[in-house]
C-alpha cells in the first residue's frame, strides 16, 4: 500500500469546478478497487493555519491504495480533470512510518515502512475535528505554533489542509529529516504548550498524527 497526496493550484475560472469535484470525487475514485481511504481537501496558504488562511485556489486529494494501481490513479479521469484545469500540480508518494489516532472513525495509515534512504525526507500529516465549545480557545493558540513551525530548522514546506474551513482542519508538512520533525514536535516551546492545552481543554473530538517516509516528489509545491 502507498499514500498519495496531490495538491493543485487552480485559476479563478475553475473555482466552481473545484467545489463540484470535491463533492463527487469520492464516488469517481471507486472505480479503483484497491483504494482503502480517500479525502478531497481544501487547502490554505500555509501562513496562519486558521480559517482565514483558506484559499479557494488550492485543493488536494489524499488516497491510500495499492502501489500497483498508482498509474491507474494518475491517469484516471478524476486526476486528469484536475490536472487539465490546474496551473500547478504537486504529487508526493508516502509510506507510513507511524500513525496515532483516527480520521472519520478510521485508522487509514496503520501500516509501517522504513524511512526511505534515498531521500531521507519525512512528511507529517495532522488532522483534527475541533470541539465546537473549544473552537475559540483553539484558534487563539494557533499563532505562536504557526510562527514556531515556520521558524523550525529543517522545514521544507507546510500547508493547511482540511475537509472544511472550520472544524475539520489539519496540516501537511515536509521535513529534511525525522530529527527535525521530532525537534519541532517535542522540543518547541509553543508546540509543547499546545500539546499540554490539548489534554487540558480537550480541544478535539477526534485527532490523528502520522509520519511518512517520502518516496517520490513530482511537480511544484
Amino acid at each position: 500500500m502507498i499514500t498519495v497526496l496531490y495538491l493543485w493550484k487552480i485559476p479563478s475560472s475553475s473555482v466552481a469546478f473545484a467545489f463540484i469535484r470535491v463533492a463527487i470525487d469520492r464516488f469517481l475514485i471507486r472505480k479503483i478497487s484497491s483504494v482503502t481511504f480517500t479525502k478531497s481537501l481544501g487547502c490554505g496558504k500555509g501562513e496562519k493555519f486558521s480559517p482565514s488562511d483558506a484559499d479557494i485556489h488550492r485543493w488536494g486529494l489524499l488516497v491510500c491504495l495499492s502501489e500497483s494501481d498508482l498509474d491507474d490513479l494518475d491517469n484516471s479521469a478524476l486526476v486528469l480533470g484536475w490536472r487539465k484545469r490546474a496551473t500547478r500540480e504537486f504529487r508526493v508518494l508516502l509510506k507510513p512510518i507511524s500513525s496515532h489516532g483516527r480520521w472519520s472513525g478510521k485508522s487509514p495509515f496503520d501500516f509501517a515502512s522504513e524511512p526511505n534512504a534515498k531521500t531521507n525526507e519525512i512528511a507529517s500529516i495532522t488532522r483534527a475535528r475541533i470541539s465546537f465549545f473549544q473552537a475559540i480557545r483553539f484558534w487563539r493558540s494557533i499563532p505562536p505554533v504557526a510562527q514556531s513551525l515556520h521558524e523550525s530548522p529543517g522545514l521544507i514546506h507546510a500547508i493547511g489542509i482540511g475537509e472544511a474551513p472550520i472544524g475539520l482542519q489539519g496540516t501537511f508538512s515536509l521535513w529534511t529529516s525525522a530529527d527535525d520533525l521530532r525537534n519541532f514536535a517535542f522540543k518547541g516551546e509553543a508546540h509543547q504548550k499546545a500539546i499540554s492545552d490539548t489534554k487540558r481543554f480537550q480541544w478535539y473530538s477526534e485527532e490523528l498524527f502520522a509520519r511518512f517516509s517520502v518516496f517520490e516528489k513530482r511537480g511544484s509545491f
